[in-house]
């Protein structure tokens, strides 16, 4: 049975199990890799008098970030395996009326996954800046990097948000609420360019439910008409809807935040859909190669080692920054060549180099972690996911930069941590 052929009503179940989607998983690997190598990328770092100053090299040409800003991609593979995996859980239950005993179980378990790799960035962030200070390093890049590796957390802060509203979602007529989410996103940006800033991060919810939302229909086999010429007039449509709104409405070229901008990315604003649509007919247009590369022994075997650890690639992407960019720019006084020049050009392939070593050692000592342990206990989840949602989303916002906000946080990290787990038995165990 295909996977992008399961039923979308809540209460049908599959009569087998799914196999893994290749093109889901190219996805999720190449979203990832490539926001790694758009990150590593960015900083033009130059420190003097105690002081690191950070540039941003794509603010030179932003419309590259037409394709490196690939999280609305990320959060459609996500929506498609969230379906997917609820639906299976469905199916294992094989008790249709006891829907809510279904998503709490699966929502425990989905919020653990979540947040159990974060435990050893706590652990060692919480510390690391007093650490270095103690030593010696200058407080203010030891501050930029405590809170630069905090701000990746905003990503597990919305997915969490979409994972728990998953079940809910997939009981609503698809046709009901991706315009309903989409429309929300349009008129958001109306309240939030007529003036009211703050009103912008509703669109939190609604631009990132309604990509993910799409996901659920491809795990329902409702884009499975989508190739060939309607993939590639969907990708044309898309850019060129994001080239009119960029063009003659208050957004920016850019798709990521740039400093003394309008922002596309903080709050999300309704240029990331048009950007969706134009990333999404690329993508299933490419789909058939993608999934005839990713069959291939070779690609299978990466496939199958990088995604399941790609959360601890996210993770401690940036806490490899921090070390080797402390090390070059503080510690031995390297200057960053002007971006974009042959110097720089030269510069980059040993830059990422570097830092896919240390990465990959992070990697190594670390994947382990996204394998939680014990068991889910799903009584209190109504409890842990708000925990550990306000959790992240503090973190997103302080960093681990010392101070009591770091410290709450984190315990309430672990407090939602312990209300969704508990010990393993032996039957479990040997599962």
């Amino acid at each position: 049975m295909s996977l992008t052929m399961l039923p979308p009503a809540p209460g049908r179940a599959p009569a087998a199990p799914a196999p893994r989607d290749r093109f889901i998983d190219v996805l999720r690997v190449f979203g990832m890799v490539l926001v790694v190598v758009q990150h590593w990328t960015m900083p033009v770092l130059s420190y003097a008098q105690g002081r690191l100053t950070t540039g941003n090299a794509l603010a030179a040409v932003p419309y590259v970030t037409w394709i490196s800003q690939v999280m609305p991609l990320v959060f459609f593979a996500g929506g498609a395996a969230n379906a997917i995996s609820y639906r299976s859980a469905t199916r294992r239950a094989g008790r249709p009326e006891a829907w809510s005993d279904v998503a709490r179980t699966w929502t425990a378990r989905r919020v653990r996954r979540l947040a159990w790799p974060v435990a050893p960035l706590v652990v060692v962030w919480l510390p690391l800046p007093h650490l270095l200070v103690a030593l010696g390093m200058p407080a203010q890049p030891v501050e930029v990097a405590a809170r630069t590796v905090g701000q990746l957390l905003w990503f597990l802060a919305v997915y969490l948000l979409a994972v728990v509203a998953t079940p809910h979602l997939l009981r609503v007529r698809a046709g009901v609420a991706l315009p309903v989410l989409a429309g929300g996103a349009v008129l958001t940006d109306v309240v939030r360019f007529s003036g009211l800033e703050a009103a912008g991060y509703l669109n939190v919810a609604f631009v990132w439910l309604a990509v993910h939302q799409v996901g659920f229909r491809y795990a329902e086999g409702g884009l499975e008409w989508l190739t060939g010429r309607r993939a590639a007039a969907l990708s044309v449509a898309g850019f060129a809807m994001l080239a009119a709104l960029v063009a003659t409405g208050p957004y920016p070229t850019s798709m990521i935040g740039m400093p003394g901008t309008v922002s596309n990315m903080a709050p999300p604003s309704a240029c990331l859909l048009a950007l969706f649509a134009g990333q999404l007919g690329l993508a299933m247009l490419l789909r058939p190669a993608l999934n005839a590369l990713a069959a291939r022994r070779r690609a299978a075997a990466v496939l199958t080692a990088l995604a399941p650890r790609m959360m601890t690639v996210y993770l401690w992407h940036m806490t490899a920054l921090a070390a080797v960019a402390g090390t070059a720019v503080v510690g031995l006084g390297l200057r960053a060549p002007s971006a974009g020049s042959a110097s720089w050009w030269s510069v980059v392939p040993l830059w990422l180099a570097a830092l896919a070593l240390v990465l990959v050692a992070l990697t190594t000592l670390l994947g382990r972690f996204e394998e939680p342990m014990g068991a889910a206990a799903p009584r209190h989840v109504a409890l842990a996911a708000p925990l550990v949602g306000g959790a992240l989303l503090t973190l997103t916002i302080t960093g681990f930069a010392p101070g009591p906000a770091p410290v709450a946080a984190s315990a309430a990290l672990v407090a939602g941590l312990a209300l969704v787990s508990r010990p393993s038995t032996a039957a479990q165990r040997r599962r």
